[in-house]
């Protein structure tokens, strides 16, 4: 069937067989399916681009064992892109399986991205981030990981990884920028990872005094002396069988160490850097509230200044 074009350039009309790069005698127009483009053979004008071809391509009848299509517009289909396969027969469970095979690159490529956000959020340097790449790459692998929560495996590595560095965050701070991810399930993801390095960051497990606090005091905005001491308070917490976690002990620590600086903070502030609860902090603060001469540090607080402290 005959369509008319007309060439603005020429100046006249002229009909188009809709023919790959054929024309008859007289018919001064091509259409380039490969393009989608009409052009005018006489000066090169483009008439109608990038119009739609809706006839089979000429694979139909090609040469299936020749690789090169010469019909084909553009590369061929990913194979992650929409297809058709067979229902029933033998064929469907080996279809499926290649269906659902992961690419591993993709699964590695969708971890390292998810590390990066999260370390974003945190404002971690990228020491760290390439560290938590590392850790995923040495576990995410392995057969004991077949299975696991890939979302909590992911935010366990990035947990792991600023342990390592020495700038530990909580695992309530890593679950609140984890994609889907549980407490618990960071929890068992972080046992996982201790069992398979045989080593053990756990919170709670041999935790050093300065792992939290200096990310805690750099939070509450507190100057180079009292930070240096919240640290030996929270040292001397040791020599007493205080039943708290270590990071609600630290978190009463700090928030007697502010009450006798020239800054002086609320629980709330407390509980909004350490991420421990407001009664959390009230009940472990009234527990070390009567050591409070033994914990401060004397060149930081006289006894004068430990009568400012609130009473739990």
């Amino acid at each position: 069937m005959e369509e008319t074009y007309y060439c603005s350039d020429c100046k006249r009309f002229a009909p188009m067989v809709s023919d790959r790069f054929r024309y008859r005698v007289g018919v001064p127009t091509v259409s380039d399916d490969s393009a989608g483009d009409t052009i005018c053979v006489n000066c090169g004008l483009i008439l109608e681009p990038h119009s739609i071809n809706e006839t089979s391509e000429g694979r139909t009848f090609a040469n299936e064992s020749v690789d090169n299509d010469p019909h084909r517009v553009g590369e061929k289909s990913n194979g992650g892109g929409l297809t058709t396969k067979p229902k029933g027969g033998g064929g469907e469970n080996r279809i499926g399986r290649n269906v659902k095979m992961q690419d591993p690159d993709k699964s590695l490529f969708e971890a390292f991205k998810a590390i990066g956000i999260m370390s974003e959020r945190l404002g971690l340097v990228s020491t760290i981030k390439d560290l938590a790449n590392e850790i995923y790459m040495e576990v995410g692998d392995v057969k004991s990981s077949k299975g696991k929560n890939k979302d909590a495996l992911v935010a366990a590595c990035l947990y792991v990884a600023c342990k390592k560095e020495g700038n530990s965050r909580t695992i309530k701070e890593i679950w609140g920028v984890a994609n889907g991810a549980t407490r618990k399930g960071i929890g068992r993801a972080i046992d996982h990872i201790n069992k398979h390095l045989e080593e053990d960051v756990r919170e709670g497990v041999s935790v050093n005094a300065g792992d939290y606090l200096r990310h805690f005091c750099s939070h509450l905005g507190m100057n180079s002396r009292a930070v240096k001491a919240a640290q030996e308070a929270f040292e001397k917490t040791a020599e007493f069988d205080f039943r708290r976690s270590p990071i609600t002990v630290a978190a009463s620590v700090l928030f007697m160490i502010t009450q006798v600086s020239e800054e002086r903070k609320l629980i709330l502030d407390v509980s909004a850097a350490t991420g421990v609860a407001e009664n959390t902090i009230k009940k472990s603060y009234k527990e070390i509230y009567p050591y409070a001469s033994l914990l401060v540090p004397a060149w930081f607080a006289n006894k004068k200044d430990l009568m400012m402290l609130c009473s739990p």
